[in-house]
């Protein structure tokens, strides 16, 4: 999550609440009716650039679903209308992405919404464009200021970034003292000194202490890091009970599991977001290094949707469904449902049908938690932390136990 978050000090500069968008150049407002048998969808990801992998996953997610959707008869208070997923490029800047969601607006004036996600920067940016066209649109991005805008077309599915923190350490603690016997009470965190990160770090602090856990280390460094040896050689005289691992970068990670494995350390790592549990982070570290490496998210595949990372498995040849192709997914379903349950292709009515929303059905099952319901903010009710492990070579959901497709494995350092 923290490199789809680094750009938010970046984003702050944007524009935000409603009355803030009539500074942008206008757009006419125009209702979408459905043409000849089709409904238009958008996907607004990251296809070129750092976060183009991650684009990537999301793109497939959503494909994979609308193709789905119209092989079980499209949408069928449309008469079988199909549904069209029309795809935009965030690039690599908040700019580029505001632009991106402009040319879709402009170009696109059928489209009766859609999602976007992965890095929080660019999506806040696209979604100050789309919130003026009423475009309802979804997203996975854990940033508080999706839902902090006063906007009325947005929807979060994700937890807030702020609440991870408390929802999680409770979890960890309690997933320690039923492999150990004891919950930890000492913790050694590593940042880097990205904004995020930073922000990370001290949002883990202050439940730190409200949980009695003493820092024991706290280093950050500025990436691209030279040489981890001398902060695993501080955590190893120190000998946490627990290692929050926050680096932006995959180089920076590889470099500290290599290390921790070097010092032969064995002792819990938690990590913050979707870099860890990438497949392509088998490509940088042997899978065996990678085991039981623990990382806090806030979606990804459960024993709900197996079915739907089997198919994506075969379709792609990838090794597992990420948070944003299961996310991506999702949001493909949900608007489909809303159009189903608005009767039109109309993006007013389809923002209103997100809204009157209360599943733990259909679409539901997509999201971990399983309920499909949103607030006045546009908040998703009940979203809330998915914690994967590293096991075996693969990355599996160990909490919720609902969810959960594999025990966790806590280390005994």
């Amino acid at each position: 999550m923290w490199t789809r978050r680094k750009l938010l000090k970046g984003a702050a500069a944007l524009p935000v609440g409603v009355s803030a968008l009539s500074s942008l150049a206008p757009f006419a407002i125009r209702r979408a009716t459905a043409q000849s048998g089709e409904a238009k969808v958008a996907l607004i990801a990251p296809l070129s650039g750092p976060w183009a992998r991650d684009g990537e996953l999301m793109r497939k997610g959503a494909e994979m679903a609308v193709d789905e959707i119209n092989q079980a008869g499209g949408i069928k208070a449309l008469s079988g209308a199909k549904l069209v997923l029309v795809v935009a490029d965030t690039g690599d800047s908040p700019e580029k992405a505001k632009n991106a969601a402009q040319r879709l607006v402009a170009q696109e004036p059928a489209l009766v919404g859609g999602s976007v996600g992965q890095v929080s920067a660019f999506g806040l940016a696209s979604t100050e464009v789309t919130e003026r066209a009423h475009l309802p649109w979804l997203t996975f991005s854990y940033a508080d200021q999706f839902v902090n805008r006063g906007f009325k077309y947005m929807f979060k599915t994700a937890v807030d970034a702020s609440k991870i923190p408390a929802a999680s350490m409770p979890i960890l603690a309690e997933l320690a003292q039923s492999a150990t016997g004891r919950k930890p009470t000492t913790v050694a965190i590593i940042s880097d000194d990205t904004p995020a990160a930073q922000g990370a770090t001290k949002a883990f602090s202050g439940v730190l202490a409200q949980q009695n856990m003493e820092i024991v280390v706290n280093e950050s460094f500025t990436p691209p890091i030279s040489d981890a040896t001398p902060i695993v050689q501080r955590v190893r005289s120190r000998k946490p009970d627990l290692i929050l691992l926050l680096p932006s970068a995959a180089p920076d990670v590889v470099q500290f599991v290599n290390k921790f494995v070097e010092f032969k350390i064995n002792t819990a790592t938690i990590a913050l977001g979707n870099l860890i549990a990438s497949p392509d982070m088998r490509n940088l570290i042997e899978a065996k290094m990678l085991d039981r490496q623990m990382t806090i998210i806030s979606n990804w595949t459960g024993k709900q949707s197996q079915d739907v990372e089997q198919r994506f498995k075969s379709r792609y040849n990838e090794a597992w469904m990420t948070e944003g192709a299961i996310s991506s997914y999702g949001d493909m379903w949900v608007l489909k449902e809303a159009i189903e349950r608005a009767g039109k292709a109309d993006r007013e009515a389809v923002a209103e049908a997100i809204r009157a929303m209360d599943m733990t059905d259909g679409p539901a099952r997509y999201y971990i938690n399983g309920r499909l319901k949103f607030d006045e903010k546009g908040q998703r009710v009940g979203a809330g932390i998915v914690i994967v492990e590293w096991l075996g070579g693969v990355v599996k959901t160990v909490y919720p136990r609902d969810a959960a497709t594999a025990a966790p494995v806590w280390p005994k350092s």
